[in-house]
C-alpha cells in the first residue's frame, strides 16, 4: 500500500471498517432513541442521525427489521398512538429487559474508552499517530 494508491487503498479500508462497525451500532442507537422516547419507525432514522451526531443512517426497512426483531425478543413493546397526520401510528419504547441490555452493553463496550489509559493512547494515536508498533 505504498505510493499513489495508499490513501485510496486506506480509504477503502476505512469504509469498508466504518461500514462494519456501524451497522453492528445500529441495535445501540436505535435502543438509545428509545431510553430517550418512545418512536415510532418512521421518525427513527432521523433521530438516529440527530444522537449520533450524523455518523449512523439506518434506512426504514433496517429500522423496521432490528424494532420487528427487539419485539420478538421483548426489548421493546408497542403501542398505537394518535397521529398528526393520517392514521394512528405505532410506538415502540424499551422495555426493563430492553434498558437492562442497553445498560450492560455500555458497561461492557462504550465505558470502556472511558478508563484514563484508554482515552490517553487514543488522545496520542490522534495528536502524533500511535506509536508505530513500537
Amino acid at each position: 500500500m505504498k505510493g499513489d494508491d495508499t490513501v485510496t487503498d486506506l480509504d477503502r479500508l476505512l469504509e469498508n471498517w466504518e461500514s462494519v462497525y456501524k451497522k453492528g451500532l445500529l441495535t445501540f442507537w436505535l435502543l438509545l432513541l428509545l431510553d430517550e422516547k418512545p418512536c415510532y419507525p418512521y421518525e427513527m432514522s432521523a433521530e438516529v442521525m440527530r444522537l449520533s451526531e450524523g455518523t449512523i443512517s439506518a434506512d426504514d426497512n433496517s429500522n423496521y427489521r432490528a424494532i420487528n426483531r427487539f419485539e420478538e425478543m421483548g426489548l421493546v413493546t408497542s403501542q398505537s398512538g394518535e397521529s398528526k397526520l393520517g392514521p394512528p401510528r405505532k410506538y415502540y419504547r424499551l422495555t426493563e429487559d430492553g434498558r437492562e441490555l442497553l445498560q450492560r452493553f455500555i458497561e461492557r463496550n462504550i465505558l470502556i474508552f472511558q478508563h484514563p489509559a484508554v482515552a490517553e493512547h487514543i488522545q496520542h494515536v490522534l495528536q502524533n499517530g500511535g506509536n508505530d508498533g513500537q
